[in-house]
């Protein structure tokens, strides 16, 4: 009888270790998202409104000085012009963009052009947020990077690898975002400050660099994604296209101002710090 509980007992540990290893990826993913920290609230894209332009001022007429017994009643005062609505400040040293996410391989195809399309991905992510646009599905997703794609294409020669001037160009030229731009950055403070105006920053890397462990081996030569918000205990909350579990993935923020580096004609690692802050 006990030998038989006993040869029991074995295959019932080797079906469940069997099972446990057929299902290793789906066990770690779960565990890594129960030990994800709470994130602060995301706050969707607020547009502030325009002042009104003022007219330009005209010459006055001549005043004849009326009698005194004639003399209108005064005109009351002109309401004051309306200021715009001031955005949220960020909660005790925290912030986090409500941003859509996609993976740059929305299939989960990462042959070409989808191994390549980080920076379509990132830069299909802000304009969702600037847009107030709902969630990607895989197909609409798919759709607008080809489209990016063939855009480049015919607009550079090429699509990949775009630097941070390029990614920047498309924004203005591809999306309309006409204050879209690239600037240098000597800290991860000028990031923050961006986020906290509402603005959702691409950044450059070295993929290798990030030491992401769902990226396919080492990580890419070169990779693009979305910073858009930062916790009080100093990670950076991203959306990271280089993984479908690139959602709110959090990275130190050490690990993070090491890796931004531009493109640089290959020599990422050498590449110079830069930000893209896509603007209407």
């Amino acid at each position: 009888m006990s030998r038989r509980i006993a040869i029991i007992v074995v295959l019932g540990f080797a079906l469940i270790g069997g099972a446990a290893f057929a299902y290793r990826g789906a066990i770690r993913e779960m565990l890594a998202e129960r030990a994800k920290p709470e994130l602060p609230p995301a706050v969707p894209y607020q547009p502030q409104p325009e002042l009104p332009q003022e007219e330009p001022a005209e010459e006055p007429a001549p005043i004849e000085e009326p009698a005194a017994s004639d003399a209108p009643e005064p005109e009351p005062a002109p309401d004051p012009a309306p200021t715009p609505a001031p955005r949220p400040a960020p909660s005790a040293g925290q912030a986090n963009l409500a941003v859509p996410f996609t993976p740059q391989a929305p299939h989960a195809d990462w042959s070409m052009p989808y191994q390549e399309a980080c920076e379509e991905a990132s830069l299909m992510m802000v304009h969702a947020y600037l847009a107030n646009a709902g969630a990607f599905t895989p197909d609409e997703a798919d759709r607008q990077i080809k489209a990016l794609v063939a855009w480049q294409t015919e607009r550079f020669g090429y699509y990949e690898d775009t630097d941070a001037e390029e990614t920047a160009a498309i924004a203005r030229e591809y999306y309309g975002y006409a204050a879209s731009h690239a600037v240098a950055i000597a800290s991860m403070e000028e990031v923050k400050r961006e986020i906290d105006k509402g603005n959702a920053v691409i950044l450059p890397a070295a993929g290798k660099l990030l030491k992401n462990p769902y990226f396919s081996g080492d990580g890419p030569r070169y990779h693009m994604l979305v910073a858009k918000g930062y916790t009080k205990d100093g990670k950076i909350i991203t959306h990271d296209p280089g993984t479908r579990r690139g959602a709110d993935f959090l990275y130190d923020e050490a690990t993070l101002w090491n890796a931004i580096h531009d493109w640089n004609g290959g020599d990422v690692e050498s590449g110079a710090k830069m930000m893209v802050v896509v603007r209407k």
